[in-house]
């Protein structure tokens, strides 16, 4: 079996696992508690949020754990909401290709009188830090923009529309859930006010994440009950969890530049075999991207056809958000980048790590090939591509 899925979630570092059986078994007093035993939990919680904060250049107080990237965008985006519309600010500038935890809550907002405004993703996959620029206005509360792109692994230039925001005085948040423990993140650097993460993206468990919130961001709380995480969210945290994620970051934070270099090679490499596929095209920038994304469409192919033959193969891949898994509609992502509706909907995601090697890459490459084959054989759509009754558009 060949797990190409990793965009979606990764395995469990053998760290991490041993980290969270370890605390499991033997630190799990609520670290609330008085008692020596649960002042051994909070040790381990407060440990965890500090090594997490090193990662990306923070303070341990501006780490604020929880469920996972869906709520941390969803806190971050309401808060900044919340704190706009105290001064009569409510507009919020995003784009057409973020992640639905973040489309979702800004149309939420949406109902609720705030004025959303989504900036076009030019082809590459790359938002133009002008047209962020340009969209700003007086009343504007908030910017959100991914970090790197969940579909088409996209890295977006953080730093410059940080550096923007920060000059006009607007909120900047960004989600990292793709980005963190894969690219270099420095909170600082980049002028990010906001930063939302999820441990199972990074070798961590699962329904455990991070909201990283600037000193001087009041964060509105989602969760009411106690005062845990300093009254920002409530209810007794998961220490092994979060102790787990802790150690996965910082794992993948040490081996980072050698990782990556060997991940992009092993993409190119995918890459480049499957662009020798007649009618075939990558979506999104072919170099500035996540070094284990590989996104590419094969026309007069149905993208959900492809994946389970490639299953029954024993290669696990998808045509997009996991998110998003069973729709029958096409990718927004492509949609957005301009892609037509029958390219989109014949597209393939592989998303690999450092297991991965050349055999397991050759592998790939000749079964997709095939399987496009055989679909193809079978597409009335490829049949009236071949015969010229419709044009080629890849």
């Amino acid at each position: 079996m060949i797990y190409a899925d990793n965009a979606a979630t990764t395995k469990m570092s053998d760290a991490a696992k041993d980290t969270m059986l370890k605390l499991t078994e033997q630190t799990w007093g609520n670290p609330s508690g008085l008692y020596s035993h649960g002042q051994e939990a909070r040790k381990a919680l407060e440990k965890a949020r500090d090594e997490i904060a090193g990662c990306i250049g923070a303070d341990a107080a501006e780490i604020i754990f929880t469920s996972g990237g869906s709520e941390s965008d969803n806190q971050a985006i309401l808060s900044a909401a919340e704190i706009g519309a105290k001064t009569g600010k409510r507009h919020i500038i995003s784009d057409t290709f973020e992640h639905h935890a973040v489309l979702h809550t800004l149309d939420r907002l949406k109902e609720k009188g705030f004025e959303i405004t989504l900036l076009d993703v030019r082809k590459n996959g790359i938002i133009n830090p002008a047209d962020v620029q340009d969209a700003i206005r007086e009343d504007t509360c908030l910017v959100t923009i991914m970090y790197a792109n969940n579909e088409i692994g996209t890295i977006q230039p953080i730093k410059e529309i940080g550096r923007i925001c920060r000059s006009r005085q607007v909120l900047f948040h960004t989600d990292a859930v793709q980005a963190a423990g894969h690219i270099p993140i420095d909170v600082n650097q980049d002028n990010i006010d906001l930063l939302s993460a999820s441990a199972h993206k990074f070798n961590g468990p699962k329904g455990t994440g991070f909201l990283y919130a600037r000193r001087s961001v009041k964060l509105t709380s989602l969760i009411l009950g106690g005062v845990q995480e300093r009254g920002r969210r409530a209810g007794t945290e998961n220490v092994p969890a979060v102790a787990a994620m802790a150690v996965a970051l910082k794992e993948k934070q040490e081996k980072m530049a050698e990782t990556a270099a060997r991940v992009a090679g092993m993409r190119d490499r995918l890459f480049s075999g499957l662009c020798r596929i007649p009618h075939s095209a990558v979506n999104g920038d072919a170099k500035r991207r996540l070094p284990g994304n590989v996104n590419i469409s094969f026309e007069g192919v149905e993208g959900e056809a492809l994946i389970m033959l490639l299953d029954d193969r024993g290669i696990q891949a998808s045509v997009g958000s996991a998110c998003t898994s069973g729709s029958l509609d096409p990718s927004h992502v492509l949609l957005a980048i301009g892609r037509e509706y029958d390219i989109a909907r014949a597209s393939l995601r592989l998303s690999i790590d450092d297991s991965i090697g050349e055999e397991e890459i050759d592998c790939i490459i000749r079964n997709v090939a095939e399987v496009v084959g055989y679909l193809r054989g079978f597409s009335s759509l490829w049949k009236e591509l071949m015969s010229g009754k419709r044009k080629f558009v890849l």
